[in-house]
């Protein structure tokens, strides 16, 4: 068996660099040939060409390149929509609403452009009514908890929404009772893999552990499980990274991420998320 890992050719930073060997090692344990490459690698590859390949592991959001490799008839984990999905915050939302996942509260930003902005603001007001103080912001698009924001008041909220203006966004509701903390559960092909508990270590809103975090090995609920594996089934997910909140009534997704880290994961449990997906791939190519 033979596919072709995809990385991004501008992600130099040393976790990628590690997960594309653990991915390279994981390969030659299932006894795949598996060749590393980067999205700048297709850029010239003319519309007929075939990649002899049997599969393609993607681990970038180059949305468009993973179509075109779609195009070509050949597998591609995670597929291109389902990436799309992901990479975007507020079409996350609602492909989940559709699918009936529980999240916080939220009220999707309307569109204006840049240049254009916002000359009436006044929608602010029943977005703070809605949802209450402090009241969470994300921009669609963004990684490591760098794009999410935390407001007390609507002069706040106002400046900085007039800020962003162009970029899609979303209002959700503080889930109070996991301030600061929450959970990651690693799925693969529908199962829960491996989970870790992310602690803010300063004081912050945010547990992203690239804003130095802490963590220990977490055993998830069934309830936390099934809110996981349902949320990849309805983005079509062949593995993500799914964050949970602590919900005063249960468990509350947060985001979804469809090509996760997963270095910190390795650390802390000790399981090896590239040996599960390689496991995934192979499983799938033989049905």
């Amino acid at each position: 068996m033979k596919g072709i890992l995809i990385t991004n050719a501008f992600m130099r930073q040393g976790s990628f660099a590690r997960m594309r060997e653990l991915f390279e090692q994981a390969a030659q344990r299932a006894g795949i040939s598996l060749i590393p490459r980067v999205n700048t690698d297709f850029m010239l590859m003319p519309p007929s060409a075939r990649l002899k390949v049997d599969f393609v592991l993607f681990y970038d959001k180059d949305i468009r390149l993973a179509a075109r490799l779609e195009a070509m008839g050949l597998p591609v984990f995670n597929g291109a929509k389902a990436i799309a999905l992901c990479d975007d915050k507020t079409l996350t939302c609602l492909a989940l609403q559709r699918a009936g996942v529980r999240q916080p509260d939220t009220v999707l930003c309307p569109q204006t452009f840049p240049g254009l902005g916002y000359g009436d603001m006044d929608f602010l007001e029943g977005v703070g009514a809605a949802l209450g103080w402090p009241m969470v912001i994300k921009e669609g698009c963004g990684s490591f908890g760098q794009q999410v924001y935390l407001f007390h008041d609507l002069d706040a909220l106002r400046e900085k929404v007039r800020a962003l203006a162009g970029t899609p966004l979303l209002f959700q509701e503080l889930i109070r009772e996991s301030y600061g903390h929450d959970a990651r559960l690693n799925v693969v092909g529908g199962r829960v893999v491996a989970s870790i508990l992310r602690h803010s270590t300063d004081g912050d809103f945010r547990s992203n552990l690239s804003r130095g975090g802490g963590m220990a090995p977490y055993s998830p609920t069934p309830a936390e499980k099934a809110l996981a594996i349902r949320a990849c089934e309805a983005l079509g997910l062949d593995f993500a990274g799914v964050d949970v909140l602590f919900g005063k009534d249960g468990p509350v997704l947060c985001e979804v991420n469809s090509n996760a880290h997963f270095k910190t994961t390795l650390e802390c449990t000790g399981i090896n998320m590239a040996v599960e997906i390689m496991r995934h791939i192979a499983k799938r190519l033989g049905e």
